[in-house]
């Protein structure tokens, strides 16, 4: 009995800290498809493109990057075939839909013409509340074997 239960604490040891080197390296890939989405966004403001519009083209490029990496590096579709992997694209620019351009998007006007924030800060605010639900929904829905 004291066997078996010193197992299932490895195994739930295990795969606390196998979730928690994903949510690192989630973290890491999420860094660079931040900057990719800011630095598109800020650019394209900067040129005059109103920030909504903005923000969709920062959110398509950051998605493309968000799901090589991430389907590579973190979730790991290396194997699969290419039914799987077109269809964790498909759920990853849903999922990214759902929280980085539609919740992104709200809170931004939130931000900028409620708030009257300035427009370069507003989008990091939004990481706050975004990149952890952005984890959740990847690891139980769209990278889901």
């Amino acid at each position: 009995m004291k066997i078996r239960m010193n197992v299932n604490k490895d195994l739930k040891e295990k795969k606390i800290y196998s979730t928690l080197i994903q949510f690192i390296k989630f973290g890491i890939v999420g860094i660079s498809n931040t900057l990719i989405s800011y630095c598109t966004y800020a650019v394209l403001v900067w040129l005059g493109v109103n920030f909504l519009l903005s923000n969709l083209i920062g959110f398509v490029v950051s998605v493309l990057n968000s799901f090589y990496w991430n389907s590579r590096y973190v979730f790991d579709l290396n194997n699969a075939d290419t039914k799987q992997k077109l269809k964790a694209l498909i759920k990853t620019f849903i999922s990214y839909a759902g929280t980085g351009l539609v919740l992104s998007s709200a809170m931004l006007i939130l931000w900028i013409d409620i708030v009257q924030l300035s427009k370069y800060i507003a989008p990091i605010i939004n990481l706050i509340i975004t990149v952890p639900v952005n984890f959740v929904v990847n690891k139980v829905w769209a990278f889901k074997k």
